[in-house]
């Protein structure tokens, strides 16, 4: 029997393929701090996997008074810097099995709510040529976890979305890849994240491989459905 790869996987950046919620959490409490506010730990959670409009909305809320695009550019910035100082966390079997993919032909994807600039600089620094496209926070209409994301990368790609496999730290985010279609992965990190039909839970990428892929996809072709 011929083992079926997904038509592409479809990847989140922060807290999937990188590590950088500290970076985040840290850059949102100097903010909300240097406006004489409070940020818990607790409120950082709620914004994990949340477009960065929508995060400085939140942020606003809190005190911080600075315009929305302010407020991006700042984080952004902030996260980036150390990202250039302390170079690049990834996740643990996260670039292992993004370049065996590379290495087979299958199409991916970066899905995510960060900006193209940050997103970039991940990329550019995998060792190798991750991703045939990148679909970014400032570049969708509608941010995770509405689907247009994940569409708009299979729409890209030239794929069915429901011949994908999305990877997914956060609730947000699975929200987004359910949604669409795709068939999704939840790889849980700063947030805990429940089971459900709609989605697979793997408590980590290291040690998966194709073959753990292809198997989503043999089952989903099974159900005889797509959501």
């Amino acid at each position: 029997m011929t083992t079926q790869l997904p038509a592409a996987v479809l990847w989140d950046m922060d807290g999937t393929l990188v590590d950088t919620e500290p970076y985040w959490i840290s850059s949102e409490t100097d903010l909300v701090e240097s406006f004489g506010s409070t940020w818990t730990y607790e409120d950082a959670m709620t914004l994990v996997g949340s477009g960065l409009w929508e995060s400085a909305r939140v942020l606003q809320s809190h005190g911080v008074a600075m315009a929305e695009d302010d407020i991006v550019a700042h984080l952004t910035s902030r996260v980036q810097d150390r990202l250039a100082r302390d170079g690049i966390p990834f996740r643990p079997g996260a670039r292992e099995l993004l370049e065996e993919l590379r290495n087979l032909g299958v199409k991916t994807a970066l899905v995510t709510m960060s900006v193209r600039s940050m997103a970039e600089q991940v990329v550019g620094n995998l060792g190798f040529d991750g991703f045939d496209l990148l679909v970014t926070g400032d570049e969708v209409e509608h941010p995770k976890p509405h689907p247009q994301p994940y569409l708009r990368a299979a729409e890209l790609l030239g794929v069915s979305i429901t011949e994908c496999v999305a990877i997914e730290d956060s609730r947000a985010g699975l929200a987004s890849a359910v949604a669409s279609g795709a068939i999704s992965v939840a790889v849980p990190h700063a947030v805990s994240i429940a089971a459900a039909p709609t989605h697979t839970i793997w408590p980590t990428l290291a040690g998966r491989t194709s073959t753990d892929l292809a198997a989503l996809v043999a089952a989903r072709s099974n159900e005889g459905t797509s959501r």
